[in-house]
Protein backbone atom coordinates (compact mmCIF):
# COMPACT_ATOMS: atom_id res chain seq x y z
CA UNK A 1 0.00 0.00 0.00
CA UNK A 2 1.66 3.26 -0.92
CA UNK A 3 1.48 6.55 1.43
CA UNK A 4 0.38 9.48 0.85
CA UNK A 5 2.46 12.24 0.07
CA UNK A 6 1.86 13.77 3.81
CA UNK A 7 3.19 11.20 5.34
CA UNK A 8 6.41 9.76 3.15
CA UNK A 9 9.77 9.05 5.41
CA UNK A 10 13.00 8.87 4.11
CA UNK A 11 13.15 5.23 4.21
CA UNK A 12 10.12 5.26 1.93
CA UNK A 13 11.52 7.18 -1.19
CA UNK A 14 14.41 4.66 -1.92
CA UNK A 15 11.84 2.00 -3.16
CA UNK A 16 9.35 3.96 -5.03
CA UNK A 17 9.39 4.33 -8.68
CA UNK A 18 7.34 7.03 -11.13
CA UNK A 19 3.93 5.11 -10.33
CA UNK A 20 4.12 4.74 -6.57
CA UNK A 21 4.93 8.80 -6.71
CA UNK A 22 1.97 9.21 -8.78
CA UNK A 23 0.00 7.44 -6.67
CA UNK A 24 1.29 8.58 -3.43
CA UNK A 25 0.54 12.15 -4.67
CA UNK A 26 -3.07 11.68 -6.26
CA UNK A 27 -3.75 9.57 -2.88
CA UNK A 28 -2.64 13.40 -0.93
CA UNK A 29 -5.47 14.98 -2.28
CA UNK A 30 -3.60 18.55 -3.84
CA UNK A 31 -1.76 18.75 -0.58
CA UNK A 32 1.89 18.18 -2.55
CA UNK A 33 4.07 21.24 -2.57
CA UNK A 34 7.19 21.39 -5.23
CA UNK A 35 9.96 24.13 -4.18
CA UNK A 36 11.73 24.91 -7.31
CA UNK A 37 15.85 25.37 -6.49
CA UNK A 38 18.64 26.93 -9.17
CA UNK A 39 21.48 25.07 -7.24
CA UNK A 40 24.16 26.82 -9.31
CA UNK A 41 23.72 29.98 -7.29
CA UNK A 42 25.22 30.42 -3.52
CA UNK A 43 23.00 29.78 -0.92
CA UNK A 44 21.16 31.90 1.01
CA UNK A 45 22.45 31.36 4.06
CA UNK A 46 26.12 30.18 3.05
CA UNK A 47 26.89 26.59 4.80
CA UNK A 48 23.20 25.52 4.67
CA UNK A 49 22.10 24.48 1.27
CA UNK A 50 18.76 25.97 -0.45
CA UNK A 51 17.57 22.67 -1.05
CA UNK A 52 18.12 22.14 2.51
CA UNK A 53 16.31 24.98 3.44
CA UNK A 54 12.85 24.77 1.29
CA UNK A 55 12.69 21.19 2.83
CA UNK A 56 12.64 22.61 6.72
CA UNK A 57 10.51 25.08 5.55
CA UNK A 58 7.19 22.72 4.16
CA UNK A 59 8.62 21.38 0.64
CA UNK A 60 7.65 17.36 0.04
CA UNK A 61 9.33 17.28 -3.80
CA UNK A 62 12.39 19.73 -4.57
CA UNK A 63 12.60 20.88 -8.64
CA UNK A 64 16.26 22.26 -9.94
CA UNK A 65 16.73 24.26 -12.10
CA UNK A 66 19.38 25.37 -14.57
CA UNK A 67 20.53 21.52 -13.65
CA UNK A 68 23.03 20.29 -16.15
CA UNK A 69 22.94 16.77 -15.97
CA UNK A 70 26.47 16.58 -17.89
CA UNK A 71 28.07 19.20 -14.99
CA UNK A 72 25.70 18.40 -12.01
CA UNK A 73 26.34 21.56 -9.06
CA UNK A 74 24.63 22.20 -6.28
CA UNK A 75 25.65 24.75 -4.28
CA UNK A 76 26.17 23.91 -0.55
CA UNK A 77 26.45 20.56 -0.12
CA UNK A 78 29.17 18.78 1.36
CA UNK A 79 30.22 18.02 -1.81
CA UNK A 80 28.44 19.88 -4.51
CA UNK A 81 29.46 18.54 -7.52
CA UNK A 82 29.50 15.40 -9.24
CA UNK A 83 27.04 12.46 -10.11
CA UNK A 84 26.36 11.68 -7.12
CA UNK A 85 24.45 14.87 -6.43
CA UNK A 86 21.07 14.32 -6.79
CA UNK A 87 21.30 11.33 -4.65
CA UNK A 88 23.03 13.74 -1.85
CA UNK A 89 20.50 16.12 -1.73
CA UNK A 90 17.96 12.95 -1.17
CA UNK A 91 20.49 11.60 1.58
CA UNK A 92 20.44 14.60 3.20
CA UNK A 93 16.72 16.12 2.79
CA UNK A 94 14.69 13.15 2.81
CA UNK A 95 12.55 14.16 -0.31
CA UNK A 96 12.17 12.96 -4.00
CA UNK A 97 13.66 15.38 -6.29
CA UNK A 98 12.88 16.56 -9.92
CA UNK A 99 15.11 18.69 -12.64
CA UNK A 100 13.65 21.17 -15.22
CA UNK A 101 14.89 20.04 -18.88
CA UNK A 102 13.62 22.84 -22.20
CA UNK A 103 12.74 21.57 -25.41
CA UNK A 104 14.10 24.51 -27.18
CA UNK A 105 12.44 25.75 -30.38
CA UNK A 106 15.22 27.28 -32.66
CA UNK A 107 13.00 27.30 -35.53
CA UNK A 108 10.69 30.36 -33.09
CA UNK A 109 11.25 34.04 -32.97
CA UNK A 110 12.09 35.37 -29.22
CA UNK A 111 10.92 38.49 -27.74
CA UNK A 112 13.91 39.24 -26.04
CA UNK A 113 17.67 38.34 -26.94
CA UNK A 114 17.81 34.01 -26.91
CA UNK A 115 19.34 32.56 -24.21
CA UNK A 116 21.77 30.08 -25.31
CA UNK A 117 21.60 26.72 -23.11
CA UNK A 118 24.63 24.35 -22.56
CA UNK A 119 24.00 20.91 -24.39
CA UNK A 120 23.16 19.63 -20.45
CA UNK A 121 19.62 21.56 -20.25
CA UNK A 122 17.76 20.54 -23.37
CA UNK A 123 15.07 18.28 -23.12
CA UNK A 124 16.55 15.06 -25.12
CA UNK A 125 16.35 11.23 -24.39
CA UNK A 126 19.94 11.52 -23.50
CA UNK A 127 19.84 13.54 -21.35
CA UNK A 128 16.69 12.01 -19.33
CA UNK A 129 18.46 9.00 -19.02
CA UNK A 130 21.66 10.70 -17.78
CA UNK A 131 19.25 12.21 -15.28
CA UNK A 132 17.38 8.71 -14.06
CA UNK A 133 21.19 7.13 -13.81
CA UNK A 134 21.80 10.06 -11.46
CA UNK A 135 18.97 9.34 -9.00
CA UNK A 136 16.18 12.06 -10.64
CA UNK A 137 13.06 10.99 -10.00
CA UNK A 138 10.70 13.71 -11.98
CA UNK A 139 11.53 15.81 -15.18
CA UNK A 140 9.66 18.74 -15.87
CA UNK A 141 9.95 19.72 -19.75
CA UNK A 142 9.73 23.43 -19.54
CA UNK A 143 11.33 26.83 -20.38
CA UNK A 144 13.03 29.72 -18.60
CA UNK A 145 13.10 33.04 -19.85
CA UNK A 146 14.39 34.41 -23.03
CA UNK A 147 14.60 30.33 -24.33
CA UNK A 148 12.39 29.98 -26.78
CA UNK A 149 10.47 26.86 -25.71
CA UNK A 150 7.19 26.17 -27.57
CA UNK A 151 4.16 23.71 -27.02
CA UNK A 152 5.14 22.01 -30.55
CA UNK A 153 8.61 21.20 -29.27
CA UNK A 154 7.34 20.54 -25.45
CA UNK A 155 5.43 17.32 -27.50
CA UNK A 156 7.97 16.35 -29.45
CA UNK A 157 10.43 15.80 -26.61
CA UNK A 158 7.57 14.06 -25.11
CA UNK A 159 7.41 11.67 -27.35
CA UNK A 160 10.94 10.85 -28.43
CA UNK A 161 12.00 10.72 -24.36
CA UNK A 162 8.78 8.36 -23.92
CA UNK A 163 10.35 6.05 -27.18
CA UNK A 164 13.80 5.90 -25.74
CA UNK A 165 13.77 6.35 -22.36
CA UNK A 166 11.15 4.50 -21.47
CA UNK A 167 8.49 4.55 -18.45
CA UNK A 168 11.12 4.61 -15.38
CA UNK A 169 11.06 8.27 -15.11
CA UNK A 170 7.64 10.61 -14.30
CA UNK A 171 7.43 13.69 -16.64
CA UNK A 172 5.59 16.62 -16.06
CA UNK A 173 4.76 19.19 -19.24
CA UNK A 174 4.37 22.87 -19.68
CA UNK A 175 4.94 26.37 -19.18
CA UNK A 176 5.40 28.65 -16.52
CA UNK A 177 5.00 32.05 -18.68
CA UNK A 178 5.84 32.75 -22.22
CA UNK A 179 9.44 31.90 -22.11
CA UNK A 180 10.27 34.29 -24.82
CA UNK A 181 7.75 33.13 -27.00
CA UNK A 182 5.45 35.89 -28.68
CA UNK A 183 3.07 33.75 -29.65
CA UNK A 184 2.66 31.78 -26.42
CA UNK A 185 1.90 34.71 -23.79
CA UNK A 186 -0.87 35.13 -21.38
CA UNK A 187 -3.96 33.10 -21.57
CA UNK A 188 -2.53 31.81 -24.86
CA UNK A 189 0.47 29.61 -22.95
CA UNK A 190 -1.73 26.44 -22.34
CA UNK A 191 -5.28 25.01 -23.56
CA UNK A 192 -7.50 22.33 -23.34
CA UNK A 193 -5.99 20.88 -27.07
CA UNK A 194 -2.93 21.26 -26.11
CA UNK A 195 -2.78 19.96 -22.80
CA UNK A 196 -4.26 16.59 -24.32
CA UNK A 197 -2.18 16.79 -26.86
CA UNK A 198 0.88 16.47 -24.03
CA UNK A 199 -0.68 13.83 -22.02
CA UNK A 200 -1.47 11.78 -25.32
CA UNK A 201 2.39 11.65 -26.00
CA UNK A 202 3.25 10.59 -23.07
CA UNK A 203 3.27 12.68 -19.88
CA UNK A 204 2.40 11.84 -16.59
CA UNK A 205 1.15 15.49 -15.52
CA UNK A 206 0.21 19.22 -17.30
CA UNK A 207 1.85 22.20 -15.60
CA UNK A 208 -0.22 25.45 -16.04
CA UNK A 209 0.75 28.61 -14.71
CA UNK A 210 -1.35 29.28 -11.21
CA UNK A 211 -4.46 31.64 -11.21
CA UNK A 212 -3.23 35.23 -10.99
CA UNK A 213 0.11 34.76 -11.98
CA UNK A 214 0.09 35.23 -15.85
CA UNK A 215 -1.84 37.52 -16.84
CA UNK A 216 -5.30 36.74 -18.35
CA UNK A 217 -4.82 33.23 -17.07
CA UNK A 218 -8.09 32.71 -14.54
CA UNK A 219 -9.31 30.42 -11.82
CA UNK A 220 -11.82 29.50 -14.87
CA UNK A 221 -9.34 28.59 -17.19
CA UNK A 222 -6.89 26.76 -14.93
CA UNK A 223 -10.04 25.05 -13.58
CA UNK A 224 -11.36 23.90 -17.36
CA UNK A 225 -7.83 22.31 -18.30
CA UNK A 226 -7.42 20.49 -14.84
CA UNK A 227 -10.52 19.03 -15.18
CA UNK A 228 -9.60 17.62 -18.78
CA UNK A 229 -6.64 16.40 -17.64
CA UNK A 230 -7.97 14.75 -14.22
CA UNK A 231 -9.91 12.92 -17.25
CA UNK A 232 -7.60 11.75 -18.61
CA UNK A 233 -5.98 10.28 -16.02
CA UNK A 234 -3.22 12.63 -15.45
CA UNK A 235 -1.61 14.53 -12.81
CA UNK A 236 -2.18 18.59 -12.80
CA UNK A 237 0.49 21.08 -11.06
CA UNK A 238 -0.13 24.55 -11.08
CA UNK A 239 2.77 26.96 -10.86
CA UNK A 240 4.05 30.35 -9.76
CA UNK A 241 6.81 31.32 -12.53
CA UNK A 242 6.25 34.71 -12.33
CA UNK A 243 8.42 35.60 -9.24
CA UNK A 244 5.32 35.91 -7.20
CA UNK A 245 7.16 33.57 -4.77
CA UNK A 246 8.67 36.90 -3.52
CA UNK A 247 5.17 38.48 -3.06
CA UNK A 248 3.58 39.03 0.45
CA UNK A 249 2.45 35.98 2.62
CA UNK A 250 -1.43 37.76 1.30
CA UNK A 251 -0.97 37.19 -1.98
CA UNK A 252 0.79 33.64 -1.72
CA UNK A 253 -2.19 32.75 0.48
CA UNK A 254 -4.45 33.92 -2.85
CA UNK A 255 -2.50 31.95 -5.30
CA UNK A 256 -2.87 28.73 -3.00
CA UNK A 257 -6.43 28.80 -2.59
CA UNK A 258 -7.05 29.69 -6.20
CA UNK A 259 -4.84 26.95 -7.35
CA UNK A 260 -6.45 24.21 -4.92
CA UNK A 261 -9.99 25.30 -6.20
CA UNK A 262 -8.54 24.68 -9.51
CA UNK A 263 -8.25 21.35 -8.18
CA UNK A 264 -4.43 21.20 -8.57
CA UNK A 265 -2.62 17.70 -7.64
CA UNK A 266 0.42 19.52 -6.83
CA UNK A 267 1.42 23.67 -6.14
CA UNK A 268 4.60 24.49 -7.32
CA UNK A 269 6.58 27.41 -5.97
CA UNK A 270 9.42 29.34 -7.93
CA UNK A 271 13.00 30.39 -7.49
CA UNK A 272 13.20 34.33 -7.78
CA UNK A 273 11.81 35.10 -4.49
CA UNK A 274 15.70 35.49 -3.44
CA UNK A 275 17.88 34.57 -5.89
CA UNK A 276 17.71 30.92 -6.44
CA UNK A 277 14.82 30.17 -4.60
CA UNK A 278 11.49 31.23 -2.87
CA UNK A 279 11.19 33.45 0.51
CA UNK A 280 11.25 30.66 2.91
CA UNK A 281 8.18 31.90 4.75
CA UNK A 282 6.22 31.62 1.65
CA UNK A 283 6.71 28.03 1.41
CA UNK A 284 5.28 27.60 4.81
CA UNK A 285 2.57 30.07 4.10
CA UNK A 286 1.59 27.94 1.17
CA UNK A 287 1.87 25.00 3.11
CA UNK A 288 -0.63 26.07 5.96
CA UNK A 289 -2.98 27.87 3.38
CA UNK A 290 -3.46 24.36 1.34
CA UNK A 291 -2.73 21.83 4.17
CA UNK A 292 -2.86 23.54 7.62
CA UNK A 293 -0.45 23.82 10.02
CA UNK A 294 -0.76 20.15 11.09
CA UNK A 295 0.56 18.85 7.73
CA UNK A 296 2.82 21.21 7.64
CA UNK A 297 4.54 21.57 10.99
CA UNK A 298 4.63 17.36 10.26
CA UNK A 299 6.22 17.75 7.55
CA UNK A 300 8.80 20.38 8.67
CA UNK A 301 9.68 18.34 12.01
CA UNK A 302 9.87 15.40 10.17
CA UNK A 303 13.32 13.48 10.83
CA UNK A 304 15.05 12.40 8.15
CA UNK A 305 15.95 9.17 10.08
CA UNK A 306 13.25 7.91 9.74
Amino acid sequence: MVKRMLNINTSDIWNMGKNEIIQSIKAAEGRTIVSEVVGVFPPLYGDVSNVELVSAFGADIILLNFYDVNSPKIMGLPNESGEKVVKEIKRLTGRFVGINLEPVDLETETMEERIELPEGRLATPQNVQKAIKQGVDIVVLTGNPKTGVTNKKIINSIKSIRKEAGEDILIISGKMHGAGNANETGSGIIDLKTAVEFIEAGSDGILVPAPGTVPGVTLDDVKKIIDKVHSKGALAMTSIGTSQEGADENTIRTLALNSKMAGADIHHIGDAGFTGVAIPENIMTYSIAIRGKRHTYRRMARSINR
